[in-house]
């Protein structure tokens, strides 16, 4: 087991299932298993541990060992051992296929031609004709924000230097309380974490991923729009649009964006941060202390513990405390637990609590 002590991120960033991805971290640091042994010590339907075991298989993330041994009716088990994660994420991670240049122009005057971009009025659009140009009246737009901020970028790859430029205006408008809504492609390697977004304070709900977008796109509180002038220049600078009309179309292909987005926060991995009363417990569960103990240790009631192990398992996203162990000791904030006993249950129920304690929860 040579990867059971390595950092294991979770498998869903790149498209992988729950199950699967649990499934994987179980052989990963636990070691080979067979389906029936994985059912029982995380605690799953066998039918969903065998489709994950599938899974995994297709990904080349898991191979059976030797042949099944049959038992009556019953779907044979074999034994499972993971293939080392560093092939499984140099597979997860291969690069998607660039679109071609003549594709995105397509794509960009499709859209654009929709809106009857010919029939406005020259003096409902304005043409900003350089990169810095462009930059300039994008700050000076976002400033007079107070509403609503969309953008579509479907650039396949961020340099340094957008980023950089970017950043400030959107954590300005973030600390506004401007309502911020952005849709982008996936970056490369597939990987559904955003350091966009990160950078943002990990705002919920502000970003999704398409892998197909048709244009660059940004509209200041549903009354001005920018898109590039040229789709395979930026440098030729943008085209501002204040035709109400042609924005609400605009504003209309954004919605429509939206709701075909994915949330790589949600799909992917939010970090796991736990509040110090949810350290304190995890620290001393894993030291073999059992709900009561560890209330009396720390002065709470057996129900507050119960209630804090349980949030922490829906905020995580697993079924049990085993789970929770296993999720945990891949990030280094538990011990790797070795059995299904491992995952300490509460004693007693919580109207058993002393009224002390009680007074507590």
């Amino acid at each position: 087991m040579s990867d059971a002590t390595a950092t294991i991120p979770r498998l869903t960033r790149w498209g992988v299932s729950p199950d699967a991805d649990l499934v994987y971290r179980a052989l990963t640091m636990l070691g080979g298993r067979r389906d029936t042994e994985l059912s029982r010590e995380l605690g799953l339907a066998r039918a969903r541990v065998v489709a994950a075991l599938d899974e995994l298989a297709a990904l080349r993330a898991a191979q059976p060992v030797g042949s099944p041994a049959v038992r009556g009716r019953a779907r044979a088990s074999r034994r499972w051992d993971p293939c080392p994660l560093p092939q499984v994420l140099g597979r997860l991670r291969r690069p998607a296929l660039p679109s071609t240049d003549r594709d995105r122009w397509r794509r960009h005057f499709a859209a654009i031609d929709g809106l009857r971009m010919p029939t406005l009025e020259p003096s409902r659009t304005r043409i900003w004709g350089s990169r810095p140009l462009a930059r300039r009246r994008i700050v000076h737009l976002a400033a007079a924000e107070r509403h609503e901020h969309l953008a579509i970028n479907n650039e396949e790859v961020l340099t340094a230097e957008v980023t950089a430029a970017a950043l400030p205006t959107d954590r300005a408008l973030v600390e506004r309380g401007v309502q911020m809504r952005i849709v982008g492609r996936p970056p490369g390697d597939g990987d559904r974490s955003t350091a966009h977004l990160a950078q943002l304070g990990n705002a919920s709900g502000i970003y999704r991923e398409l892998p197909d977008l048709p244009l660059k796109l940004m509209v200041f509180d549903r009354r001005v729009a920018l898109f590039p002038a040229d789709p395979l220049n930026f440098e030729a600078g943008v085209v501002e649009v204040d035709d109400a009309p042609a924005v609400q179309a605009l504003c209309g292909l954004f919605d429509r964006l939206w709701a075909q987005g994915r949330d790589p926060h949600r799909q992917g991995v939010p970090p796991i941060t736990l509040t110090p009363r949810e350290q304190a417990l995890v620290a001393l569960l894993s030291a073999g202390h059992t709900d009561v103990s560890a209330a009396n240790e720390l002065k709470l009631s057996v129900r507050t513990v119960a209630y804090t192990m349980r949030e922490l398992m829906d905020r995580l996203g697993v079924e049990n405390r085993f789970q929770l162990a296993l999720l945990l000791g891949a990030a280094g904030a538990a011990p790797i637990p070795t059995t299904r006993t491992a995952a300490p249950t509460a004693k007693n129920p919580p109207d058993q609590a002393s009224p002390a304690a009680k007074e507590d929860a």
